[in-house]
């Protein structure tokens, strides 16, 4: 009679373990489409002002003002958003990022029907607008700001 009231508490252990660990080594894989792509948008002065207008429209409240992911709605989080200033951040392909913003992951939100003019980016590439290339742009700059 024990064995079974053993056997389900084994296999409840075992499905509760094995969600854990899998939730746990969940990486934000991007495509290989994405990865290789360039950014065709010229990051210049006129790029970076409306990338950072995007920014402040979709990305500000969690990843914070700074880009060191210390949002006021940060808080609410169970991860802390990425810091756009690291290194290993930066080291990322416009692609990945372009992916990342667009498609999101876990508790990072997708962008795609939010952002204005993203619909080629679900064709996995930065669309005829400007706004996927500047907001990677704008994006690139909390590197300089570290």
């Amino acid at each position: 009679m024990k064995s079974y009231l053993v056997m389900p508490a084994v296999i409840a252990s075992i499905t509760i373990a094995l969600a854990f660990s899998s939730q746990q080594e969940d990486p934000w894989k991007v495509p290989k489409n994405y990865e290789t792509l360039k950014n065709p948008v010229t990051a210049d002065k006129a790029s970076i002002n409306s990338g950072k207008e995007i920014y402040g429209s979709y990305c500000r409240t969690c990843h914070g003002t700074d880009g060191k992911g210390e949002g006021k709605r940060s808080v609410n989080l169970d991860k802390a958003p990425g810091d756009f200033a690291l290194p290993a951040f930066q080291q990322q392909t416009d692609g990945a990022l372009l992916y990342k913003i667009y498609f999101g992951h876990r508790e990072m939100p997708g962008f795609i029907k939010k952002i204005p003019d993203a619909e080629a980016v679900s064709h996995g590439n930065f669309g005829k607008t400007r706004n996927p290339g500047d907001l990677v742009n704008y994006i690139r700059t909390f590197a300089k700001k570290q």
